[in-house]
């Protein structure tokens, strides 16, 4: 895989300091697709104070430091920076209640929406992928598969719902059987979510490839 030089930087910058880094989430699912990657995202063992300190020099973002993002700007890209973390209870459907920092990039994972979404590379660090939910065997059967307890994940967050459907309009994938039930239990749990964030989903559900079968979900 062919890093940006950004990225890069980033990634070697965080282990300079013996802390962890990790590719994460679309950029990986998007590359082993051979489908253009619009966006990185690191996650790693330090904490957003730290981040912030080794990129001093670079302009940097802390609105999402709450939930442990800094956003890293170098030359013109723009790479964010999110630290290992667990959640807990989300009340209001949206936001996790208390976010835990952690050390392990596994616990993060397990927090993820899908397995194609729950995986982890550094080519600096070891060849290799960290793929703990088999997300990469499920984007070779073309599956949507939760992490975890379905139920759970999308009682955290009932949006996830909406991206399942989306991901399987845009890439003619079929959701997974428990998955889909799960979706169809929580899906009531949609009207706790704002309007703009459902429109933003069925907007790119519209514009896929396949917007017929996402409707149809």
């Amino acid at each position: 895989m062919d890093l940006p030089k950004a990225v890069e930087i980033v990634l070697r910058k965080i282990m300079d300091v013996d802390g962890k880094a990790y590719l994460v989430g679309g950029a990986l699912r998007d590359w082993m697709l051979e489908k253009p990657i619009m966006d990185y995202d690191i996650a790693s063992s330090l904490l957003p104070d730290q981040i912030e300190e080794i990129f001093s020099t670079e302009h940097t973002w802390p609105s999402g430091k709450r939930f442990g993002t800094i956003t890293v700007k170098i030359d013109d890209a723009a790479v964010e920076i999110t630290t290992f973390r667990k959640e807990s209870d989300y009340s209001d459907s949206r936001h996790p209640d208390q976010v835990a920092f952690v050390s392990d990039i596994y616990q993060d994972l397990a927090r993820r929406d899908f397995t194609m979404n729950a995986m982890a590379y550094n080519p600096y660090d070891s060849p290799e992928l960290i793929d703990p939910f088999s997300g990469r065997e499920d984007l070779q059967n073309r599956i949507i598969r939760a992490v975890g307890d379905p139920l759970e994940r999308f009682t955290e967050d009932p949006l996830r719902i909406m991206r399942g459907i989306r991901f399987s309009a845009q890439l003619d994938f079929t959701i997974q059987e428990t998955t889909k039930m799960a979706m169809k239990r929580c899906c009531p749990l949609l009207q706790k979510v704002s309007a703009e964030r459902l429109r933003s989903e069925l907007d790119s559900l519209l514009l896929s490839l396949h917007p017929d079968k996402g409707l149809l979900l």
